[in-house]
């Protein structure tokens, strides 16, 4: 005779344990693309879709040695997880970003 083994569900996980980021934190996001006209408003302009509290004011900037790409540094609240990964996908098809650091 052998012994009914019993499964026992599995303990739902935390998200928050599964990310090395305790939300909610100041989370800097670097974003790259072509000096052009409107690029850094727009960068501007996501991050206050994901964060409205977003203060615009203390967005960096930093042109390459030729000056023709900028690096647009924006530091957001991070409050989760789904947040971010959402917040990187909506920079990233920006028809003005090259690279979302």
């Amino acid at each position: 005779m052998s012994t009914p083994t019993t499964n026992t569900p599995a303990e739902p996980t935390d998200p928050r344990k599964d990310s090395l980021i305790e939300y909610p934190s100041q989370f800097p996001i670097k974003v790259m693309g072509v000096r052009v006209e409107g690029f850094v408003h727009a960068i501007t302009s996501i991050a206050k879709q994901f964060d409205p509290s977003y203060d615009a004011s203390t967005v960096e900037l930093r042109e390459s040695k030729g000056g023709n790409y900028l690096g647009i540094t924006i530091t957001i609240t991070a409050t989760s997880r789904e947040q971010l990964d959402e917040l990187y996908r909506t920079l990233s098809t920006h028809p003005m970003v090259k690279m979302v650091l």
